[in-house]
């Protein structure tokens, strides 16, 4: 079910220590099913992480 509010995020970086601080930022904000691995395309400088939010449930600070 789609509704407003829920996101997929694609990251991409330089490495992994980048995607998985982007990643962090947006957990400390937003309800987030965090990814536990980057990808890596064949033959491409960088990496790759994708999360999920829920905008519709904001953490507090």
């Amino acid at each position: 079910m789609n509704r407003p509010g829920l996101a997929v995020i694609d990251v991409a970086g330089a490495d992994d220590a980048t995607v998985f601080a982007i990643q962090a930022a947006l957990a400390a904000r937003w309800a987030t099913a965090a990814a536990d691995r980057t990808t890596r395309d064949v033959g491409q400088p960088g990496v790759r992480l994708r999360c999920y939010l829920d905008l519709h449930q904001p953490l507090d600070s």
